[in-house]
């Protein structure tokens, strides 16, 4: 569909509170936009059909964010598979449903990397999804996130628009992260950890798994950058879904020194082997959206000092 942002434009952003959502915000307010649409928890529940349809009614968006969802780290994943998988369903059924109801001109939806199956080649192309078995901890979040992707392409097919945009972002981490160590990935519960065991003066800090899968990391803006430009970008179905990572990938050891030194903690790290790793490796094959001009411009290091910053900030 040739619908491209404007300031004026309605646009309707679900989670706006969350990670992703928040960067989006931030880009919004220091581009000038006018007109963006948000709403709390209380004051919309997604997973109600009833309240979903009543808002896209009234306030007839243009555009829709949908940065809303359940998302936790490994053990949350494994541990509540049935709110995982029940949660985002609904929350994609009725946005979907809802944005085709009232004529929302493009909807963009986050995949995850965990739909790519566990073990696979490297860097991981579009076409290689559901090719085989996905990891066991997240398995219900994929096959959720999965069925969006799908939902997105079959109302594409259906209609004959490419209004609904499915993208695959990796790790994604920035300013509003989550640090809950109960839910929050991979990379803000090393900052918490590492940080909160300099804070208590601790000779060593214990870290989960073995340390050495290998992870791909975006930084929050540098996605909201890659959504902006696909909005602004013609679409056909073979485009779609999009993967959106920066290239290259470091192991979980790697990433814990690159916080010790940024938090200049001086104890050790140990490994808890009993703990699950998930997958091998996670990179992405981002071809597709390099192709339309995009690159990442926050080096891991510069993300991660700034990140940083925001935890220390949240927390004081």
């Amino acid at each position: 569909m040739d619908f491209n942002l404007n300031k004026y434009t309605k646009i309707f952003i679900a989670g706006h509170k969350g990670l992703i959502g928040s960067s989006f915000i931030r880009y919004f307010n220091e581009n000038n936009y006018r007109n963006i649409l948000t709403k709390t928890r209380a004051e919309l529940e997604l997973t109600s059909e009833n309240d979903v349809n009543k808002f896209f009614k009234e306030a007839l968006p243009d555009i829709v964010i949908l940065a809303a969802g359940k998302v936790g780290g490994i053990l949350e994943n494994r541990d509540f598979p049935a709110d995982f998988m029940l949660e985002n369903l609904s929350i994609q059924q009725n946005v979907f449903k809802a944005s085709q109801e009232y004529g929302v001109k493009k909807v963009i939806f986050f995949g995850s990397s965990c739909m790519y199956p566990r073990d696979t080649t490297q860097p991981m192309k579009e076409n290689q999804l559901y090719t085989g078995y996905l990891e066991p901890t997240s398995i219900a979040y994929a096959a959720a996130k999965y069925a969006g992707v799908q939902m997105c392409q079959a109302i594409n097919k259906q209609s004959g628009l490419v209004s609904f945009i499915p993208v695959i972002p990796n790790s994604v981490y920035g300013f509003n992260d989550n640090f809950d160590l109960e839910s929050s990935h991979v990379l803000s519960a090393l900052i918490r950890k590492i940080y909160e065991a300099k804070d208590n003066n601790m000779s060593s800090v214990t870290l989960w798994g073995s340390g050495t899968p290998k992870r791909e990391f975006i930084y929050s803006d540098d996605l909201v950058e890659a959504c902006i430009m696909i909005l602004n970008s013609p679409m056909n179905l073979d485009m779609l879904p999009m993967n959106i990572g920066v290239g290259y990938d470091i192991s979980i050891k790697e990433l814990a020194h690159k916080i010790k030194l940024i938090i200049g903690y001086n104890g050790n790290i140990e490994w808890d082997s009993s703990k699950p790793d998930g997958a091998p490796r996670k990179l992405l094959d981002s071809s597709k959206i390099e192709s339309l001009g995009w690159s990442p411009k926050t080096p891991i290091d510069i993300g991660l000092k700034l990140t940083y910053q925001w935890y220390l900030k949240s927390i004081n």
